[in-house]
């Protein structure tokens, strides 16, 4: 799976290479939502030093994948209800924005790319069979070039570094199965085309609907967890 984006300093240093690593393992689950971090175990399977570690840590801080907490400790952010609707509130506004300017500034050959990417989604058999829909990391996921796309780049940083993995780790946890996953294709189908006709205010409405139908998709897992 790819990792590292156009935007980010290679990985050069063991706290880069720590960063990354934890990183991909919260985004996917391996290490648990909610887990308490214990330092000593970490650094002891990664090999580095407690303050190596610490560093790592500080930067998965910063992009809201893990929180301290006084008289409790470091633990990976919880995936819950309340924190997906703030989330996905700013995210549907910023995306939305992002849209309104990928119409503006993509150019022919980005849009060609991205309806190459979908066209490549469509062929896995998993989007074929219905049976689920989460895309790889950085330049092949359609979300990200978008905002690339916007060529904003305050919006960028906000969007792909900040929330970026939060947004992932609800999306590939949570993600689209059974029939939302053809009408999730469907929509960002008929994004493209706003895009490519350059009419933001649809493009800008479009990715609003595709982003409440898909907190819509998430929230009904959660109620159901919570009725087991």
């Amino acid at each position: 799976m790819t990792d590292s984006f156009s935007n980010e300093a290679p990985v050069t240093t063991a706290s880069d290479q720590v960063f990354v690593n934890m990183r991909r393992e919260i985004v996917e689950g391996t290490i648990a939502q909610g887990s308490k971090i214990s330092e000593p175990e970490l650094a002891k399977r990664y090999g580095v030093s407690r303050a190596t570690l610490r560093e790592a840590l500080n930067r998965l801080e910063s992009c809201y994948l893990v929180e301290r907490k006084a008289n409790v400790g470091c633990r990976v952010v919880a995936l819950t209800a309340e924190r997906l609707i703030e989330v996905y509130q700013v995210r549907s506004s910023l995306e939305g924005l992002a849209c309104r300017l990928a119409a503006d500034n993509m150019e022919p050959d980005e849009i060609k790319g991205l309806k190459q990417l979908l066209n490549q989604h469509l062929q896995t058999q998993r989007v074929k069979e219905g049976e689920s829909y989460y895309q790889e990391a950085g330049d092949l996921d359609f979300h990200y070039r978008i905002i690339k796309g916007s060529k904003n780049a305050h919006l960028i940083h906000l969007l792909c570094n900040d929330l970026y993995q939060l947004i992932r780790m609800y999306r590939v946890q949570m993600g689209m199965v059974g029939p939302r996953v053809s009408k999730a294709f469907d929509e960002h189908l008929a994004i493209i085309n706003a895009i490519e006709n350059h009419d933001g205010e649809l493009a800008e409405m479009l990715m609003k609907r595709h982003i409440s139908a898909s907190q819509a998709n998430i929230q009904t897992k959660f109620d159901l967890y919570q009725s087991e």
